[in-house]
């Protein structure tokens, strides 16, 4: 049903993004494809995701927000995209294998971090003083559980995006495929 557009198919406002990603990955993959029907989403996704990027949290700090998102969404493109993206920063297997898998993480701290993601997630941000105060005392800051929102809103829009595009897994992500445990 939706569209896999190019960047010459694509709505106006998003032909220089498509472009852009294109060059970027070396091929234009299918999700970004499809969100480009919308170029205010496609655009709103970039821009929240850099943001993101830009915040306190490391890296793989970061990556564990968006691998607990993506696995608590049931996104397999985001599981996969983000497993490849863990493994370009050398994050330790038994981790990687770990969030795929939801099973306890080997690293207290980013255990921490996932507790809480899934917290303000079950809680609809409403999170209870004594889990606000065992993610600091992992060494977090209230700065951070802010960014983590910022990472639950991007990430929401993307897997919902995704699954609702039904975004299929682009042949170079196909080595880091993922289905939901049922």
């Amino acid at each position: 049903m939706f569209i896999d557009h190019t960047a010459e198919t694509a709505p106006e406002a998003a032909r220089r993004t498509l472009a852009a990603t294109e060059k970027k990955f070396g091929y234009l993959p299918t999700a970004v494809a499809r969100l480009a029907e919308s170029p205010q989403l496609l655009d709103g996704f970039l821009k929240l995701t850099a943001i993101f990027d830009s915040t306190s949290l490391d890296p793989v700090a970061r990556e564990t927000v968006i691998m607990t998102m993506a696995t608590h969404n049931g996104c397999h493109l985001c599981v996969a995209m983000h497993t490849a993206a863990l493994l370009r920063l050398d994050a330790d297997p038994a981790l990687v294998t770990a969030l795929r898998e939801d099973r306890p993480l080997p690293d207290e701290r980013l255990r921490a971090l996932r507790d809480f993601t899934l917290t303000v997630l079950a809680h609809k941000g409403d999170v209870p003083d004594d889990d606000l105060a065992a993610f600091v005392a992992a060494g977090f800051t209230t700065r951070q559980a802010l960014e983590v929102v910022l990472g639950i809103g991007a990430y929401t829009l993307s897997t919902f995006a995704n699954r609702l595009t039904r975004a299929p897994l682009d042949e170079p992500m196909t080595p880091f495929a993922w289905a939901p445990a049922r």
